[in-house]
């Protein structure tokens, strides 16, 4: 089922975990999706396949739905220009649960079953760090879209990139003066007790110690928590600022929880939008939000300075001035995420045509070739911003929104430049062997 825009809406479509977006269905757990090209026989060359490891259940599913909604954008777009080197584009989706194992599995799928040209789309940062080895193994290339330091630390393999969205040590680095002038100096930390959590907790503390403030507390919470008030007693007294970034299905329950505890008299607030993400802050109980701040990767709300890129972009992935999906207010979309999704489809097109790429043999020369780019400038195929690429470590650097919620919006009032999140390399993924 689709859209009024034409776009797969998974919200209101039922599929298994397996998708095969290469022609008619066929068979239990196959599925056409809008947006993914069809292949036919009489073309002269075969389509570039991209496998989807979607977080279609789990904790991650809002995020998997509004992952494969801007893909199918996306390819759709590549797909109108001429595809990758002449070649349409397709994509196979599996689900991994929001599952390390069963990422891992997943990736193996695509290599030996599916004979995917790629890996693509990963989000949770455990979910990264547990199918990596297995990427790695079959020397498949594995483009990520997530957020956290595991691949720009160079703990994992030559095979893993992260070219279309940037980290949290680099986002934390880019914020934390501004936290620390305009927030507060006290800072108590709550942060989901899983990897992408253990960025937070590890880089925020000397980002803010380099700006004159300090973390007095730390506090971490299972991501699959129901309920958060037996944790908010932990919060001491002498806290100025909240620093809080939560995941999964409950995040809406924690943000409603935090503003009972509180009432009216509560320190400042400084969150991550993954505590929101694909929540609407007009929802009855979040009225306490208002006038704190967020980090937000693209804004979710339509910005009045919004590049004509920004706006191509949102229209294509249908999302409105909201944020929610055109025609269903309620669908809010992660937005300060997916865009992730966009920009490294664009970044996989751009290394598959410098390196000539025409099939799994070349998988090398295709990440020789990602790791010779260099800048991306922004426009229609980077609308969140202009970014660099570190090819030592398949790491994107770019800029950084804090927004203030007025009014029941998510307004930026700060945007930080790209120097602001630049760190030394920790090592470099291009002396190992391919």
């Amino acid at each position: 089922m689709t859209d009024k825009n034409g776009f797969f809406d998974l919200s209101k479509t039922t599929l298994t975990r397996r998708t095969a977006l290469k022609g008619i269905a066929a068979g239990a757990g196959l599925a056409m999706a809008p947006g993914f090209v069809r292949y036919s026989q009489a073309q002269s060359s075969a389509p570039i396949k991209i496998g989807f490891q979607s977080h279609r259940t789990g904790i991650g599913a809002a995020y998997g739905r509004w992952y494969e909604k801007t893909t199918a954008a996306a390819i759709k777009a590549i797909n109108a220009a001429g595809g990758i080197n002449g070649r349409q584009v397709e994509v196979i989706i599996e689900d991994d649960g929001t599952d390390p194992g069963r990422g891992a599995e997943v990736v193996g799928k695509f290599a030996t079953q599916h004979k995917t040209d790629i890996v693509f789309g990963t989000l949770f940062s455990h979910v990264v760090i547990g199918s990596a080895p297995a990427a790695g193994e079959a020397k498949m290339p594995y483009f990520v879209v997530s957020e956290g330091h595991h691949v720009a630390s160079t703990k994992l393999n030559r095979y893993v990139f992260q070219p279309g969205i940037t980290d949290v040590k680099s986002q934390i680095k880019s914020m934390a003066p501004w936290i620390a002038a305009n927030a507060g100096k006290k800072v108590t930390q709550i942060f989901p007790d899983f990897a992408f959590g253990y960025d937070h907790r590890d880089y925020l503390p000397p980002a803010l110690k380099a700006q004159g403030a300090e973390v007095i507390a730390q506090i971490a919470i299972p991501p699959t928590e129901s309920s958060f008030t037996k944790y908010f007693p932990q919060i001491p007294a002498e806290t100025e600022v909240i620093y809080h970034v939560m995941v999964g299905p409950a995040v809406l329950t924690f943000v409603k929880e935090l503003g009972e505890f509180y009432g009216s008299n509560r320190p400042q607030l400084f969150g991550f939008i993954d505590s929101l993400e694909a929540v609407d802050i007009n929802s009855p109980g979040l009225e306490f939000l208002d006038g704190s701040h967020f980090w937000e990767g693209s804004p979710r709300y339509a910005q009045p300075d919004d590049t004509e890129a920004q706006k191509a972009y949102r229209a294509a992935v249908g999302i409105d001035d909201n944020g929610a999906a055109v025609g269903d207010p309620k669908d809010v979309s992660t937005a300060a995420h997916m865009f992730g999704c966009w920009e490294t489809l664009y970044v996989v097109k751009k290394a598959m045509e410098g390196a000539g790429y025409k099939g799994p043999e070349d998988r090398a020369k295709l990440v020789e070739a990602t790791e010779a780019l260099k800048e991306f400038a922004e426009g229609p195929e980077h609308p969140q911003g202009p970014k660099t690429f570190n090819g030592k470590i398949h790491q994107c650097f770019g800029i950084q929104n804090i927004s203030k919620i007025e009014g029941g919006k998510l307004k930026v009032v700060h945007k930080t430049k790209i120097e602001d999140g630049l760190y030394e390399a920790e090592g470099d993924y291009t002396t190992q062997a391919l």
